[in-house]
């Protein structure tokens, strides 16, 4: 994350945080299965498959649809080559956008997968050399470099390069609290506003530009 400029922390944060938001509704809709966070989904999946092969069947259409976002935003960012943020940021939008178009039906299996799918494509938004170099919806990586850098600044190290793995970690939370508040009272709104955010991050992807013009030396984002 230290390799991009300061404000592009601000657009890292503020997806991580629209991460969070999607994954409590995910969460509450799913009873327990997750939207974004696929390790999680994982180990239910293996769980079922020894003892409850249902939950292995609601968890194993969510992982595909966490891929398959990852896939076709992969394809799209590549296709748009310096401007592979707000691409994979507007794909985000009507995947989220048509979530809540489906929201409130019979089934919650088509919400839950074009959410599923939206959040695997919020990942491709940062990429550095064909990899995705901040991953915006799981956290466990940015624990431990958060750990890692904290320890380095007690014995020595830099003082601050720990605080934007704190702000990514802090925006996810804030998002997943905001989400479990609103989403009960709001429904479909809930996920029209995840979708309506989405679009106003794709209009800011756009005002920033490549983050390889403001640092190169750090890494083309």
């Amino acid at each position: 994350m230290t390799r991009y400029a300061k404000r592009y922390w601000i657009l890292a944060a503020a997806l991580a945080a629209l991460a969070g938001y999607v994954d409590a509704i995910g969460l509450l809709k799913m009873g327990g299965l997750f939207v974004s966070f696929m390790s999680g989904n994982s180990t239910r999946f293996a769980v079922g498959l020894a003892v409850d092969h249902a939950a292995a069947a609601t968890a194993a259409p969510l992982i595909a649809a966490f891929v398959g976002g990852v896939m076709v935003g992969t394809i799209l960012t590549r296709i748009a080559g310096d401007r592979r943020k707000p691409a994979a940021l507007i794909g985000v939008t009507l995947l989220l956008a048509a979530a809540a178009a489906s929201e409130g039906r019979a089934s919650t299996a088509p919400t839950t997968a074009l959410l599923a799918a939206a959040m695997g494509m919020t990942n491709t938004a940062f990429q550095h050399d064909g990899e995705v170099s901040i991953g915006v919806t799981y956290m466990t990586g940015t624990l431990v470099k958060f750990g890692q850098r904290l320890a380095a600044a007690l014995i020595g190290g830099p003082r601050w390069a720990w605080l934007p793995y704190l702000v990514l970690w802090s925006g996810l939370v804030g998002g997943a609290w905001l989400g479990a508040t609103v989403y009960p009272d709001y429904g479909r709104g809930a996920i029209e506003a995840a979708a309506a955010v989405a679009a106003l991050l794709a209009g800011y992807a756009a005002w920033l530009g490549p983050a390889g013009r403001d640092a190169a030396r750090r890494g083309r984002g």
